[in-house]
């Protein structure tokens, strides 16, 4: 870890005497003294955030936004009972999911990460998200994401 110069004298060798959280939790505050002016100065850490761009299926890339995913949950769920708090969360699961994976994801990985997390809060804001996402036709289709829907549910049900 290199050192911290001092501003006023550019010695080399520095001693935090105070470090607080800023910015809520965002970055830390750290006060200084140099060892050898006896200088006083802060200095801010903060956390260098990896940018996540979506690769659209027309090849084009943009920055995520995670309120379009807020958005299209709240479509989804529009007379559900479902709380707002509920759907935030799920954008944010999405959202550090997605930013595990880092750098660029696609516009596919992400559709499939909101099902996964919808399908937890609410099967049908689930089945009504699927049917935008993956561009239903007819009720075949979604014969056909309910009985997966079923499927994953009876898989997930403890033996007796």
């Amino acid at each position: 870890m290199a050192a911290v110069r001092c501003p006023s004298c550019l010695f080399d060798d520095t001693k935090v005497i105070d470090s607080r959280d800023s910015e809520e939790g965002a970055s830390i505050r750290r006060r200084r003294s140099c060892t050898q002016c006896s200088y006083r100065f802060t200095t801010y850490e903060r956390l260098e955030e990896i940018v996540l761009n979506v690769i659209k299926r027309n090849g084009t890339k943009q920055p995520f936004d995670r309120n379009k995913i807020i958005a299209g949950l709240q479509a989804a769920a529009k007379g559900r009972p479902v709380e707002q708090e509920a759907l935030l969360a799920v954008a944010e699961l999405v959202e550090d999911n997605l930013r595990l994976i880092g750098g660029d994801v696609t516009s596919t990985q992400v559709g499939h990460e909101v099902l996964n997390q919808l399908r937890l809060v609410d099967e049908v804001a689930y089945v009504r998200f699927a049917s935008v996402y993956k561009n239903f036709d007819d009720a075949a289709d979604f014969r056909r994401e309910l009985a997966l829907l079923e499927k994953r549910s009876k898989m997930k049900e403890p033996s007796a």
